[in-house]
């Protein structure tokens, strides 16, 4: 249920009832509040959160000067996320310098980023990086499979091959369109435009998604994640309601079919990110949504 001011209004809707039939649906939020636990690295290039859903994990960095951050035989394309500080991205021999306010996208193989002045790094990967999933906070938040959300599967290749592709994020809102909106194979991002102060609360969103997960990375401000489990004929998956209050850094995991919607309530900047992986579907088939679609194929 979206307010018919929230360009989401437009979507088609849901089919009622469809999930309710299923039990064994219940799984709780995976909530990582950054600013008051202790980093998962915390070494010579700084310090690093790693958090992670089914399909997609975050590493949220406040990186020193000159740190870079390596991947090898990198599995596959990954984002790099730099909401002030600029990075240079070492890929297949060439070195691309990428300005602040920017957001990246890695192919496979060995790359490298280096912050030279430091500052926030955010970097997104597939859960298929196993090294990183291991070392996740919430690793054992996802022994027990989610049998809801398909298995993952890569969209088709940039139709231009592979390099790394980088979009300014200084993008002014349009009448139409949600947020900030970019993909690649493994991932969609969505930089929401900042809510400066609190939401209005009688403009909520309350929503659910039938089988993916929503990552909700708060990158300043605060917020308040509403969630309500449905009944369905197995009380195992009812859950009582909740109303988390967090702030930034902090990154939430929405599971499938939870209903949700999040309420900013900071009194400046509050910028939040969303992240799916693979890419929606829906987003991407909205004439102008996704800023980098001619870029990425979709699939079929």
């Amino acid at each position: 249920m979206y307010d018919k001011s929230d360009p989401r209004a437009s979507l088609a809707a849901t089919k009622p009832g469809n999930m309710l039939s299923q039990t064994g649906l219940v799984a709780s939020e995976q909530a990582g509040y950054f600013y008051e636990t202790a980093p998962q690295i915390d070494d010579a290039t700084g310090k690093t959160w790693l958090y992670r859903g089914h399909n997609f994990l975050v590493a949220y960095t406040l990186a020193t000067a000159g740190s870079t951050f390596a991947r090898s035989a990198q599995p596959d394309e990954y984002c790099v996320l730099l909401p002030k500080a600029g990075a240079e991205i070492e890929w297949n021999g060439e070195t691309t310098v990428i300005p602040g306010c920017s957001i990246a996208f890695v192919p496979p193989g060995d790359s490298k980023v280096t912050l030279r002045d430091g500052g926030e790094l955010v970097r997104l990967f597939t859960t298929r990086n196993e090294d990183l999933a291991e070392a996740c906070a919430n690793a054992r938040g996802y022994d027990i499979p989610r049998s809801h959300i398909p298995a993952f599967e890569a969209w088709p290749e940039p139709k231009d091959g592979w390099a790394v592709r980088s979009y300014s994020l200084d993008v002014a809102p349009e009448a139409g369109r949600f947020g900030r909106i970019f993909r690649c194979t493994t991932l969609m991002v969505n930089v929401l435009d900042p809510f400066d102060g609190p939401r209005d609360p009688s403009k909520m969103s309350p929503h659910h998604h039938d089988d993916f997960e929503q990552g909700s990375l708060a990158l300043s401000g605060q917020f308040t994640h509403y969630l309500r489990w449905s009944w369905t004929s197995d009380m195992a998956d009812w859950q009582e309601d909740k109303a988390l209050e967090m702030g930034a850094p902090s990154m939430l995991v929405i599971p499938p079919p939870v209903i949700h919607t999040t309420r900013a309530t900071g009194s400046g900047a509050n910028l939040l990110v969303d992240i799916f992986s693979p890419p929606r579907e829906d987003f991407s088939a909205k004439a102008g949504w996704v800023l980098n679609a001619s870029d990425y194929p979709m699939p079929g």
